[in-house]
């Protein structure tokens, strides 16, 4: 066959094929494919919330994993909204917004490697963090506070800071989404954004943080399903040797592991399909290749088929394959080499939290508060992970309201001769929740609106409150002012 050495069975392809994989389960159990996987030189796995009971619980999951061979097992630990350790509960540690708007590096640092200290004690050596995103875009749908901001300095700084506290411990940090998700209004997930910069802005803007992680030393970076007309076309970054190989790998030297995104979404199986998108990901210069959270194993041998064919018919090289798998494998030996153990830093989320979170105007003591929560429908990035402020307020009447189906008097009735706080999340990005707030806010001026998204948009009266996220330990440290 054209390109293959004859030493190459098929067994043999197949192995390296299934070498670059970071494959997906549903369950708190490994199945038996997965772990017959990796026993046979499968790359790893990615856990998402559907495989979290509880910290024992997955430590038992990568424990069984690791046994069956020597897998890279990742999943996506950003802090504040984007957690799978504390995906049914919320994470106690804010952030990149809550860290970027507090701008302490060495708190960023904290914060990161005590998410390490976390991921050590769970079996997991590859965090698909930080998000070195640089969001420019008011109404990115996909980035908005996973970003520590709009300023590429500091996006820069706080970037460091997060793979030193990740790779302290021996857990890979993972920078993303390259070559830069902040400038973009709609979700990959969903379609091909596009970001509509020059080479020249991309340089000085959103490769600046990468630049600044490779310097750092980043064990890994995730790429980006987004198009960059001036640099790939109309063609995903994923699947772009102008942007994996001559950009990445050559203008910028970066040597390490190059992850993509998660395969399964709509940028490129609406596109290229699955399997089409691992091969044209692989010759563009990935090494792991995320397969997402929905792929079946009867898909992922798909792909696997895909890739082994492609190997065949001369389309792909097998050094390109063989390269692959050799930085998996070193990314595999130094977490193992670098593990260390982390003394507990119970408090460093709150702290966190706490110097993060900005209010204007006086607040007055609570009396008999009637809290509304104003939904907004969860992103497929960070999922349905539970926000609010009942924990921390036991004595209030709290409702959740759609906010397209909110009567504003109904609520003010029931808020008659007791305080109101209004709780909002990104209200700048639905029109139907910043109608919902003004209409409360002007007829009750003393109401609390508390931001757990980006503060962008604010009412014109009333005491505002902004956490810079939606985690617990941004509620927390809200709830804190309104009772102190």
């Amino acid at each position: 066959m054209p390109g293959v050495p004859a030493s190459h069975s098929d067994r043999g392809l197949r192995r390296l094929a299934a070498g670059t994989l970071l494959v997906t389960f549903r369950g708190l159990t490994a199945p038996d494919w997965v772990l017959d996987g990796l026993s046979g030189g499968l790359g790893g796995v990615c856990l998402f919330g559907f495989n979290v009971e509880g910290p024992d619980q997955v430590a038992t999951l990568t424990s069984s994993l690791t046994n069956a061979g020597d897998p890279v097992i990742s999943l996506d630990e950003e802090g504040g909204d984007v957690t799978r350790l504390a995906y049914h509960v919320g994470s106690e540690y804010p952030g990149n917004a809550a860290l970027g708007a507090v701008d302490d590096v060495d708190l960023t640092e904290r914060v990161y490697r005590s998410i390490a200290g976390d991921l050590v004690k769970a079996g997991v050596n590859l965090d698909m963090a930080p998000s070195a995103d640089v969001n420019t875009a008011d109404d990115n749908p996909v980035i908005g506070t996973r970003s520590f901001g709009a300023d590429p300095a500091l996006v820069s700084r706080h970037t460091v800071a997060a793979v030193r506290g990740l790779q302290s411990l021996g857990v890979a940090a993972c920078v993303k989404h390259f070559p830069g998700h902040g400038a973009t209004t709609e979700d990959s997930h969903l379609s091909i954004p596009v970001v509509d910069a020059s080479l020249e802005l991309l340089r000085e803007r959103e490769l600046a943080p990468f630049r600044a992680a490779i310097e750092a030393g980043t064990r890994s970076i995730m790429t980006a399903h987004v198009a960059v007309p001036a640099l790939t076309g109309d063609t995903p970054a994923t699947l772009s040797p102008r942007a994996l190989t001559t950009l990445l790998r050559g203008e910028l030297g970066y040597d390490g592991v190059v992850v993509t995104d998660a395969l399964d979404m709509h940028a490129i199986t609406k596109s290229v399909g699955l399997g089409g998108g691992a091969v044209l990901s692989l010759k563009a210069g990935a090494d792991l290749l995320c397969m997402g959270s929905i792929p079946t194993y009867e898909e992922t041998e798909g792909v696997i088929t895909a890739i082994v064919a492609a190997v065949r018919a001369g389309d792909l090289p097998v050094e390109r394959l063989e390269e692959a798998v050799a930085r998996a494998q070193s990314l595999r030996d130094w977490a193992r080499e670098t593990r260390g153990q982390h003394t507990e830093d119970t408090v460093v989320g709150l702290q966190a939290a706490r110097r993060a979170v900005r209010i204007s105007g006086a607040t007055l003591p609570l009396r008999n508060p009637f809290v509304v929560e104003i939904d907004t429908p969860p992103t497929i990035a960070v999922g349905d992970v539970p926000w609010g402020v009942a924990p921390w307020l036991p004595e209030a009447e709290i409702v959740r309201v759609k906010p397209e189906d909110a009567r504003a008097t109904d609520l003010l009735t029931r808020a008659r001769g007791r305080s109101l706080v209004v709780v909002v999340k990104d209200a700048h990005r639905y029109p139907a929740s910043r109608e919902l707030v003004t209409e409360l806010v002007s007829a009750r001026p003393d109401s609390v609106v508390m931001e757990m998204g980006l503060p962008i948009w604010r009412p014109d009266h009333g005491v505002h409150i902004a956490t810079y996220g939606a985690a617990r330990a941004n509620a927390q440290a809200a709830v804190e002012l309104l009772t102190a």
